[in-house]
């Protein structure tokens, strides 16, 4: 791991730890700005989610809140150790989408200044969104599992043909030497 890395990440999980913590601990001046969404996503959760998941998920926003702290807690801590650090930044990249638009709904802001505050943290939330993106897909130089197959699928096509090119030189050169060989049997017939 290079040293940007290893600063990056406890940098970038940092936000959503200590948020995180605080949504679990006092998550009642988040409900009211959550509810309108919470109110909206978790009706279509639970009809697109299979029955396991869907009851499992909270009905009241004060639940909801301190559920989505805790996935923050955790996803933060595994992005910042490196252990299960891209599914860690994965799920925090899908927390903050709802996040943002729940705390920072600018174009419903009627003040001109408040609406540029709510605006540039709109905008922060992309920039972080934008982050973890890039730490989800991060594969610290080594080749990702789909190039992986890739390469391993042109590689076995590539080792095929070179097998079945030898083979086909390899019988071609077995009926020559089958063909001299009853053409001397042959001769060898005739002279005796």
């Amino acid at each position: 791991m290079t040293v940007v890395r290893a600063l990056a990440r406890p940098l970038l999980s940092m936000i959503f730890v200590v948020q995180g913590v605080n949504s679990i601990r006092n998550p009642e001046p988040l409900v009211p700005k959550a509810q309108p969404v919470t109110d909206r996503l978790v009706p279509m959760v639970k009809r697109v989610a299979p029955s396991q998941v869907s009851e499992r998920i909270p009905e009241t926003t004060v639940n909801l809140v301190r559920l989505n702290g805790a996935v923050q807690v955790l996803g933060g801590l595994a992005l910042a150790s490196g252990k299960g650090r891209r599914l860690g930044a994965a799920t925090l990249a899908a927390t903050l989408v709802p996040v943002t638009v729940a705390g920072h709904p600018f174009w419903q802001v009627k003040d001109k200044e408040a609406r540029a505050v709510q605006r540039i943290q709109f905008m922060k939330n992309l920039g972080l969104l934008g982050g973890l993106l890039l730490a989800a897909v991060d594969t610290e130089g080594q080749p990702g599992i789909a190039w992986r197959a890739t390469h391993g699928a042109r590689a076995a096509k590539r080792e095929t043909k070179r097998g079945a090119k030898a083979a086909k030189r390899e019988a071609k050169q077995l009926a020559h030497e089958a063909k001299q060989t009853a053409r001397l049997a042959k001769a060898e017939f005739h002279l005796s």
